[in-house]
C-alpha cells in the first residue's frame, strides 16, 4: 500500500492504486472531506493518483508518474493477449462467424505463433508515458485555475477530469490508430511502427489517425458518471455499516473501485466498439465508414447484443490489471524512495 502522508498534509491517503473516476474518494461523514483525485482512464485500468504526486517531497512528482509508467507497462504487457483478442472479436466477430474468447486465441496463435498474442503492446507501452502526463499537466493546470480548497466542488473535478482526458485522447488518438492496425495485422504485414505509419498516409491520407475520434470523446460521459454513481452508492453502503474495522475498509474500497470500473466499461462499451472498428477500417477501396453507418451495420446483422462483441476478455482483465499495477507502482515507489 501506498505510504501514508504526513499529518501537515490535507488529504486522506489513498487506499491503493485502482481504476476509477477523477473523482473516486467518497469521503466519510465524519472525515475531512479527501482531495485525492485519479485520472479516469477510458478502456483501460491503470490510474496515476493525483493525490501521491502531490507530496510535499522535492521532486516527487516524476517519481510519482515513472512509477506510474512502470506499473502500466508491466501490467498492459501481461494482459495484452486478452487485449488483442478483444480487438479481434470487436472488429471481425460476426452473426455468421462468431468468435470466443478460446476460439479467439486460439484463431491468433494459429496465424502467428503463441508470440503473436502481443503484437501491438510496443505501442499500447509506448503511449503510456505521454497519455499520463499529458491528463496529470491538464488535470493540475484546471485545478490551479479554478482554486485549490479542502472541499472542492464536483462540478470542478468533473469538468477538470473531462478535460485531461480529452486533451491527452485528442493527442494520443493517432497511436490509439497506430496500435488497432498492428494489433490487427497480419504476421508481415507491416515491418514495424514506421512501416505502419507509411502505409496508412499512403493510402488513407492523415485524416485516418482521426478515425474513432467522435465515439472515443462520447464514450468519456457513461463511463464517468456510471463509475461515480456505482462508487458513491457502494460507499454509502459502506458508510451506513461502519461495522467494519480498517483492513476490511481498505478491501471493500478495492471490491468497490473494481466494480465501479467494470460498470463504467459497460455502459460506454458500444462506443468502444464503435472506436475499434473506425480505426480499424482500411479505405483502400475509398470507402468512408461514419460512426452512424458502422452502428447501423452491426444492430442490422448482429442485433443489439452485437454492440457488446468483445466484452468478455475486456472485463476479464480487470482484476489481473488492478492487481498487477498495484504492486509494481508500490514497488516500484519504494524502490525511488517516495
Amino acid at each position: 500500500m501506498p505510504p501514508p502522508p504526513s499529518p501537515s498534509q490535507d488529504w486522506n491517503p489513498p487506499n491503493t492504486l485502482l481504476p476509477g473516476p477523477v473523482f473516486s474518494q467518497v469521503a466519510d461523514h465524519k472525515q475531512k472531506p479527501a482531495t485525492y483525485q485519479q485520472l479516469l482512464d477510458n478502456g483501460e485500468v491503470l490510474m496515476v493518483p493525483i493525490g501521491d504526486a502531490r507530496m510535499d517531497k522535492e521532486g516527487a512528482w516524476w517519481k510519482i508518474l515513472l512509477s506510474g509508467a512502470v506499473a502500466g507497462t508491466v501490467s498492459r504487457t501481461s494482459t495484452a493477449p486478452l487485449d488483442r483478442t478483444r480487438v479481434h472479436m470487436q472488429v471481425y466477430s460476426s452473426k455468421k462467424h462468431l468468435m470466443n474468447l478460446l476460439g479467439g486465441l486460439r484463431s491468433l496463435i494459429q496465424e502467428g505463433g503463441f508470440r503473436s498474442l502481443w503484437r501491438g503492446n510496443g505501442i499500447n507501452v509506448l503511449k503510456i508515458a505521454p497519455e499520463y502526463g499529458i491528463k496529470f499537466l491538464v488535470f493540475e493546470e484546471c485545478k490551479a485555475h479554478f482554486g485549490e480548497s479542502s472541499n472542492p466542488i464536483f462540478q470542478e473535478d468533473v469538468l477538470a477530469g473531462s478535460l485531461a482526458v480529452a486533451v491527452s485522447q485528442t493527442l494520443i488518438n493517432p497511436l490509439e490508430v497506430l496500435k488497432i492496425r498492428l494489433t490487427l495485422g497480419r504476421t508481415g504485414q507491416y515491418d514495424g511502427l514506421g512501416d505502419c505509419v507509411g502505409q496508412i498516409l499512403r493510402r488513407e491520407g492523415p485524416a485516418a489517425f482521426y478515425r474513432g475520434y467522435a465515439p472515443n470523446m462520447l464514450g468519456i460521459i457513461p463511463y464517468a458518471f456510471t463509475d461515480l454513481a456505482v462508487n458513491k452508492m457502494m460507499n454509502n453502503i459502506r458508510v451506513k455499516s461502519r461495522g467494519d474495522n480498517e483492513e476490511h475498509s481498505q478491501a471493500y474500497n478495492i471490491y468497490t473501485q473494481t466494480v465501479s470500473t467494470v460498470c463504467g466499461q459497460m455502459a460506454s462499451y458500444p462506443l468502444t466498439l464503435l472506436r475499434t472498428k473506425l480505426q480499424a477500417k482500411d479505405t483502400v477501396e475509398g470507402s468512408k465508414p461514419t460512426m452512424r453507418a458502422i452502428f447501423r451495420d452491426i444492430v442490422a446483422e448482429q442485433g443489439w447484443p452485437g454492440l457488446f462483441r468483445g466484452l468478455t476478455p475486456t472485463l476479464l482483465k480487470v482484476i489481473p490489471a488492478v492487481a498487477i499495477s498495484c504492486t509494481v507502482y508500490t514497488t516500484m515507489k519504494s524502490t525511488l524512495g517516495v
